[in-house]
């Protein structure tokens, strides 16, 4: 998590702890001070959840870009591989050729030198 997740929820513990030890603390009803440590435990949970969504839709996003990007490097490579292939294909063709013009030459040469 980051160094603000990890801030914002020890703050929510911390207040989720202090208000359970005033609940505690005060001069009510067991029943009524049960109801606000329930209350309290159950808007804390609320509060965490909703925390731990966007938590979660944010490192979604995050692991969305990465992949975006990661895709774009990899057809980029792709590309850039089939342009060099493209030019080893094409100076093979020309040395090919320019073999070919050699021995045809070559072969002129000796039919000349038999004759």
């Amino acid at each position: 998590m980051s160094k603000t997740s990890n801030t914002l929820v020890a703050i929510l513990a911390g207040a989720a702890v202090g208000a359970v030890a005033g609940i505690l603390m005060a001069p009510e009803r067991g029943e009524d001070t049960r109801k606000k440590i329930g209350k309290g435990f159950k808007t804390s949970t609320d509060e965490l959840n909703k925390k731990f969504d966007d938590l979660k839709s944010q490192v979604k996003s995050a692991l969305n870009n990465n992949k975006r990007n990661f895709e774009a490097t990899i057809n980029e490579l792709v590309d850039n591989a089939e342009d060099k292939s493209d030019d080893v294909i094409a100076a093979l063709e020309n040395k090919l050729k320019d073999l070919k013009k050699k021995a045809s030459e070559t072969a002129t040469e000796v039919k000349k030198q038999i004759k």
